[in-house]
């Protein structure tokens, strides 16, 4: 995708009212889904070089934004962090994505509040929050640019994206070793480098996560490893809180918790305890490439989702960045139901 076809497609779906974003009945998850007809396609998603470009771009065009290189991925493309930061005594919040190079669209809604940072829309905030945004941290999965065979993915045409680096490696799965170029790069120049308070790691899962019958538009968890501090634990659950009030208040996203385990090499339980740092792990449904025809979503779905990961980030930091994230009501976790894999009857 060009440069004008990515920035015309993200600009139509932000002119759009929250309430209005045209979905099936029902809960958005609900729908379009693939169900094996047409082809799964990537041309509608922004390529590693339109993301280098577009982030250039905004750099030139933002006063308050910095564009820095923290590293490069195993076959040597630049990773990127955008950061806005207008006082040191201001929280700080970090929006990840794409350690999955398979789950993009959270990348493009990431790059459309990139945007929206340099506009009256959401300008204003910066005055109370420091926001630090890594898009595309996996570029060589994103871009199937690996070594390892990629038969069997379901997208149609040159280009393929799958869950793993270059080597084979599950960045979301080294966040203890370390052992791979992108994931210390992280560490190193981002998370070592800054005071973070908040992080909202994007991924998506398949697309037959649901409640009952409803598959859900996304599901979320705070850390659960039993070496996170209560008051932690607690931060996480006020950010988590933030994200499903605007979420479940549109009245077309359904969010779920995500069943997740305890294991600190990934980023959610790993970086909360290592850094004290209050995290978010939002799985968004469905995934833009997969073997597996019940994790992918076809283009048809891809508005809804960039709409849902820009509502996240948005809400996000308007509510640091007034404080009201100190109130956020937490108990919705008491009741909020775990999501389960949806098995139509038969």
């Amino acid at each position: 995708m060009n440069e004008f076809t990515r920035r015309t497609a993200l600009g139509a779906l932000s002119a759009l009212p929250l309430l209005s974003v045209p979905v099936a009945a029902g809960a958005v998850g609900n729908g379009p889904s693939w169900n094996g007809n047409g082809n799964i396609t990537t041309a509608h998603l922004s390529t590693y070089d339109d993301v280098a470009a577009f982030l250039q771009k905004e750099a030139q065009k933002q006063p308050a934004m910095e564009l820095s290189v923290i590293g490069q991925s195993v076959k040597g493309r630049d990773l990127y962090l955008a950061s806005w930061l207008s006082a040191p005594e201001n929280p700080t919040v970090l929006f990840l994505t794409q350690q999955h190079g398979n789950e993009q669209l959270t990348t493009e809604g990431a790059l459309e509040v990139v945007k929206h940072l340099g506009t009256g829309r959401l300008r204003e905030v910066l005055d109370g929050v420091n926001i630090l945004i890594v898009p595309m941290l996996n570029p060589d999965g994103a871009m199937g640019d690996v070594d390892f065979s990629l038969e069997g993915y379901l997208a149609h045409g040159d280009r393929h994206l799958t869950r793993y680096n270059a080597v084979e490696a599950d960045l979301n799965r080294d966040h203890v070793d370390r052992l791979q170029p992108e994931t210390q790069a992280l560490h190193e120049n981002v998370l070592g480098a800054f005071e973070i308070d908040y992080m909202i790691d994007l991924h998506h899962q398949g697309a037959n996560r649901a409640l009952g019958d409803e598959l859900v538009s996304g599901s979320i968890l705070h850390p659960t490893t039993p070496n996170a501090a209560p008051e932690l634990v607690e931060r996480s659950k006020r950010l988590g809180s933030v994200v499903y009030d605007a979420v479940d208040s549109t009245g077309w996203g359904l969010i779920g918790k995500y069943n997740g385990g305890s294991a600190e090499t990934i980023s959610r339980n790993g970086l909360a305890v290592e850094y004290d740092i209050a995290t978010l792990l939002f799985e968004m449904r469905g995934m833009s490439d997969h073997t597996r025809e019940d994790y992918v979503l076809g283009a048809r779905s891809s508005g809804y989702l960039i709409r849902q990961t820009v509502l996240t980030l948005e809400a996000t930091v308007r509510a640091i960045a007034d404080g009201s994230i100190e109130s956020a009501d937490i108990s919705f976790w008491d009741t909020l139901p775990t999501q389960e894999t949806y098995t139509p009857d038969e």
